[in-house]
């Protein structure tokens, strides 16, 4: 009988220590990025969160990838991206010469931008952050999903509603059986007029970035010959112009990011070599041929001044923890977002854009290996761009989600999305989504399209990539809305290579724009056209006369309330008058607040449901 309860006792106390279970409501996998926008949102959107992130640091490309300075979405600054921003800022806004304009490119030093990622995560309620904690194993749980990690090396058992896969190249979402895509689609495909006529699997060029700092002019800190080293393999640096190259990497506290694309620290890969079982051998490569880069700099170029910067990364051979990853494999996800969605989004069938979860702006890139036969594409000015909510969501398995490079898009679309402001933007939607799942407990199939988007609102998130709506204008809010609804459409301008989407508050309204989409939203509204006739130009008089209709107020009292508070109520700047052309910020504000079409609601396609 002792010997019995002695190892009952022994059975009781192993349990805690092997069988340890942690129950949360959404695990996210991944903390570069899109990770930790998508923890922080999902647990300020009151559920419980778990951050689960292998390496020492929070950020992903962005600080763990040395990836530090930040072009796009500059006019863009939407929600926990504008927010991470506003930190940097802060910062460094007393360094000499940091610019510190509106729109300039973000720049900063890795570290700091990781410290700046874990003070916000500390701050934030319901949310557990676990660095240095790898995960081996993900299976389904009815409509939930277990996870195993590993502490003090021993497994520990995850229990989530939902999972967010912000891997960088997609494991958690391979490990649970996800179909994906690898390379380039052909245009018959994807139905994209720039996409090849025949598919190929080639993907972008990793770069294993360098921060090197500037020891002084008499200083020599040459690094040791790095294994393998060819100085010919860098020959083609001869002819570029070195300081400009430096110049455009240069970083606070004379540092520099080093991330040179042809012969310098830009490397081929396939997704074969990005597989777990191959990874480890292929990074080591990628991080020999940046290693020969520093040394050629130092003893060929005669920057013997520049090196590591020992103090940055706590890596043995002072190198980022993970390389700068344009591309891996692409999930199969509710939607497959294309080019077409970004240049035409109003002229496709599916209406994506009405089903925002983010936007982005970045400059696609084309970094691939001399001889390697990759298609050429000419992109146009990459305009401003929704992402939409089905391109985070899997097609066959409930209560999964993706980002980074795993995100369903085509191969010509993830080489914006990709880029690591664009993906804080998308997690932050991503971490919307899982929440609102786990706090109705319900799954992935049942998605309310604008109670997800209205919870984005709520944190700043953008839905329309409008450069010239600022966040804090006190009508920013009607202006997403009307907007997510296609009533009001954005505007492309080109200015050289750039593009930028515009909503152009103070332009008269055109009544062949809105026409359409009033028609689909209200019944009666057939009638009220037929009746009044509106010219080319909508009027003051014509929308009070609309909302009054759809409203079943009475028009003179409407009219004469509206005169009252035109000015005082509602700080429209010009003054009332019926007949003139009703300005789209007048009319957003005016129809939001009234006749409210962003309450109808819509599909993952964008389209409008009773």
């Amino acid at each position: 009988m002792i010997k019995k309860l002695l190892l009952i006792i022994l059975i009781c106390g192993i349990a805690p220590v092997y069988g340890q279970t942690i129950k949360t409501d959404v695990v996210v996998i991944g903390g570069g990025a899109s990770g930790v926008a998508a923890a922080i949102q999902a647990a300020r959107s009151k559920v419980k969160t778990l951050l689960i992130e292998p390496g020492p640091w929070l950020g992903g490309s962005l600080t763990a990838g040395g990836n530090c300075i930040v072009e796009a979405n500059r006019n863009l600054p939407s929600g926990i991206w504008g927010e991470f921003r506003r930190h940097v800022r802060d910062f460094y806004k007393k360094e000499p010469g940091y610019d510190t304009a509106l729109n300039a490119a973000l720049k900063f030093e890795p570290y700091t931008g990781s410290a700046i990622l874990k003070k916000i995560t500390d701050t934030v309620k319901r949310l557990t952050v676990k660095t240095k904690t790898p995960w081996t194993a993900i299976k389904k749980n009815g409509d939930g999903w277990e996870v195993t990690i590993t502490e003090d090396g021993k497994p520990v058992i995850v229990k989530a509603s939902v999972v967010i896969d912000a891997t960088e190249t997609g494991d958690v979402a391979a490990k649970a059986g996800v179909k994906f895509d690898v390379g380039f689609e052909s245009n018959k495909t994807t139905g994209e007029a720039l996409a090849p006529n025949e598919a190929s699997p080639l993907i972008q060029e990793i770069t294993w970035i360098a921060i090197l700092k500037d020891y002084g002019r008499a200083a020599d800190r040459t690094i040791p010959k790095p294994e393998g080293y060819n100085a010919a393999d860098y020959a083609c640096l001869k002819s570029k112009d070195i300081k400009k190259m430096l110049a455009d990497g240069r970083l606070p506290n004379d540092k520099y990011m080093i991330k040179w694309g042809e012969c310098a620290n830009s490397f081929p890969v396939t997704m074969e070599q990005l597989e777990p079982e191959q990874r480890d051998a292929f990074y080591k490569k990628a991080k020999l041929k940046t290693l020969g880069l520093i040394y050629y700099m130092e003893t060929e170029l005669g920057l013997k001044n520049l090196s590591l910067d020992f103090q940055e990364f706590g890596t043995p051979d002072k190198l980022p923890y993970i390389p700068y990853m344009r591309e891996a494999r692409r999930a199969k996800g509710l939607i497959r977002m294309s080019l077409n969605d970004i240049y035409t989004p109003y002229d496709n069938a599916s209406k994506l854009y009405r089903t925002s979860i983010a936007v982005g702006d970045a400059s696609p890139g084309q970094h691939y290996a001399a001889g390697s036969n990759a298609p050429k594409t000419n992109y146009p000015p990459m305009p401003g761009y929704s992402i939409p909510m089905g391109a985070v969501v899997i097609k066959e398995l409930d209560n999964l989600l993706v980002t980074e490079k795993a995100m369903s898009t085509t191969h010509l679309t993830n080489a914006s999305t990709f880029y690591p402001s664009v993906q804080m933007t998308l997690g932050q939607g991503a971490g919307t989504i899982a929440a609102y799942c786990a706090f109705f407990k319900t799954t992935t199939k049942n998605l309310q399209v604008r109670k997800i988007q209205t919870e984005l609102l709520d944190y700043k998130g953008y839905l329309m990539p409008f450069v010239d709506i600022d966040p804090k204008d006190v009508y920013f809010r009607s202006i997403q809305q009307v907007g997510a609804t296609g009533m009001l459409r954005g505007v492309q301008k080109v200015n050289g290579k750039t593009s930028a989407v515009y909503f152009l508050p103070d332009s008269a309204v055109k009544t062949s724009e809105i026409k359409p989409i009033m028609l689909d939203l209200y019944t009666r509204s057939f009638l009220w056209y037929n009746k009044n006739k509106p010219g080319e130009l909508f009027t003051v008089g014509n929308l009070l006369s609309f909302i009054s209709e759809m409203t079943l107020a009475d028009p003179e009292n409407l009219e004469h309330k509206m005169k009252a508070a035109w000015k005082t109520t509602y700080k429209f700047t010009s003054d009332f008058d019926t007949k003139r052309p009703v300005t789209r910020r007048e009319f957003a504000v005016l129809t939001n607040k009234f006749i409210n079409p962003f309450a109808r609601m819509v599909d993952i396609t964008g389209r409008f449901v009773n």
